[in-house]
């Protein structure tokens, strides 16, 4: 079984996945590293160097790949993996997958992101809160139909990442 997490930015897809992963004995792969590993350049490099047309094809790519792994795995995609290149689709058509969206209020992702700017190159250059929620905000609107595309939802709001797990495998098992 694929357990696949998807979620914006600062949602806790992979702190949540690589935690699930190692209760439940599965192996852990975060799209985004996999996408680095692959591609020997950072996502930031990537979108740089080549653009965001080129990034989400490969993105695809590589999506499929770990689609058709034969492994019980836990997947945490990208914020916007989703949202291109009929990757939900992609996602809802395996047998063998379970999605979750892990739902973060505009309010708590601002949060989240301003304790963690320099990690996120994506955000790096918004200046003030404002901004930023206003960016956020934007993209949330816009993503949130595929997100709730997902079999499960788990609020993460003011959660730990333990309590968000027990209720993934409380839905799943």
């Amino acid at each position: 079984m694929k357990i696949i997490l998807l979620g914006y930015m600062a949602s806790g897809k992979s702190t949540v996945g690589r935690l699930l992963a190692k209760i439940i004995g599965y192996k852990f792969i975060d799209l985004d590293n996999y996408i680095e590993k692959k591609e020997d350049k950072t996502i930031s490099d990537i979108f740089n160097e080549k653009g965001e047309i080129y990034f989400r094809k490969v993105e695809n790519t590589y999506l499929k790949e770990l689609l058709t792994m034969d492994e019980k795995t836990v997947i945490s995609l990208g914020g916007g993996t989703p949202c291109y290149a009929n990757n939900m689709d992609l996602i809802k058509s395996q047998k063998n997958a379970v999605t979750f969206y892990l739902k973060t209020s505009l309010k708590e992702i601002v949060y989240r992101l301003r304790q963690e700017k320099g990690k996120r190159p994506i955000v790096a250059d918004i200046d003030t809160e404002e901004a930023l929620t206003e960016f956020v905000g934007k993209h949330l609107f816009e993503r949130n139909p595929y997100y709730l595309r997902s079999d499960h939802i788990i609020d993460t709001d003011k959660k730990t990442a333990k309590t968000s797990i027990e209720e993934i495998i409380f839905e799943l098992f």
